[in-house]
């Protein structure tokens, strides 16, 4: 079963100093696929630079030529939370190229699936702004080629990162062949994703959010696949199935409240996988975007790899079980809130 990784030390380039969000993510998560002998056995794809036209389909010139003169200029804030360095802006369009590049031969048969191992991060950058750590939209730009260079029709989502992607949801609010579909916690930054929010003129409906309370765990996420995004899908059937991964709401990242455990990812990662083989022909690429706990980051996108690859992903955590692992939160009604609200 071919399974592609995305990868490149340019990466690297977009220098964020002692930021969160910062290379020594990959790094770590590449000593752990290689340690593990997992990494040989993928089928590795060198990203190209995304042309100005790639980006132009989701941003705005002008958003995208801020990027670059902040890069050219040797970097600095562009918000409160998204610093840029001399290397930024390359190293933001090959983590766009290589998402693309991803899809591409995934929907060509190359390879079933894939893994975009890329930075900087993609899904809260608007149309016209960076923020939450992300310079380009990488998801959204490749959904949006997935539409016009292959000429798909429909498009699936899911975003299962903690922090809702506000910047996906806006790209695609009123467009009905891209369906996004999100899991966060709520509250949360940045303050969007309610479940009333389900698009606008051609899009509405096409839009779900599953906002999650604090401290929900392996047993709410699995039960929000189960009740939302399975018959979502099973209902929308895409041509393919996009997601962007997230692995912050792992119970030893500290920037949420949230309990998941690697077992829990693995089995986000088995639910995708099922619904890709069902749906699409097992058509299946996801995007690295937060997770800041290196070891949970590492041994979470591991445990994704080996359920793409069809190796048994163990459900034991190697960081142990999360302190409120015990106590489940009552999630119920906001389940039957959302099957309302999409007529599930």
């Amino acid at each position: 079963m071919s399974v592609g990784l995305v990868y490149d030390p340019i990466y690297l380039g977009h220098d964020t100093g002692d930021h969160i969000e910062n290379g020594r993510r990959l790094e770590r998560i590449l000593e752990v696929l290689g340690n593990s002998g997992i990494r040989q056995q993928l089928v590795g794809i060198a990203p190209d630079p995304a042309p100005l036209e790639d980006l132009l389909l989701v941003h705005s010139a002008q958003h995208v030529a801020r990027v670059d003169r902040y890069s050219a200029e040797g970097g600095g804030w562009l918000d409160g939370d998204t610093v840029t360095s001399p290397e930024s802006y390359e190293a933001a369009i090959y983590a766009v190229g290589g998402t693309a590049k991803a899809v591409d031969k995934v929907i060509r048969g190359e390879i079933e699936s894939a893994f975009a191992l890329v930075r900087p991060p993609g899904h809260h950058a608007t149309r016209t702004e960076a923020m939450g750590f992300c310079l380009f939209n990488n998801v959204a730009i490749a959904a949006k080629l997935a539409l016009q260079k292959h000429g798909l029709e429909r498009v699936l989502i899911v975003d299962f990162d903690v922090h809702h992607g506000n910047g996906t949801q806006d790209i695609f609010y009123d467009e009905p062949r891209v369906l996004y579909l999100s899991t966060h916690q709520w509250p949360l930054y940045p303050g969007t994703g309610r479940v009333e929010d389900t698009g606008v003129a051609g899009g509405r409906g096409y839009t779900v959010n599953i906002p999650l309370p604090p401290w929900c765990g392996d047993r709410e996420y699995l039960l929000s696949f189960e009740k939302i995004v399975v018959p979502v899908a099973r209902r929308y059937r895409p041509q393919i199935i996009l997601a962007s991964a997230g692995y912050d709401a792992h119970w030893a990242d500290n920037i949420s409240s949230m309990q998941v455990t690697v077992g829990g990812y693995a089995r986000i990662a088995a639910i995708l996988k099922q619904l890709a083989a069902e749906l699409c022909q097992g058509r299946l690429v996801l995007a690295l975007e937060g997770g800041y706990h290196l070891q949970a980051l590492a041994h979470s996108v591991k445990a994704t790899i080996e359920v793409l690859m069809g190796l048994p992903a163990g459900v034991d955590d190697p960081l142990g079980s999360p302190p409120h692992g015990s106590s489940a939160v009552d999630v119920t009604a906001l389940m039957q809130r959302i099957k309302a609200v999409h007529d599930l």
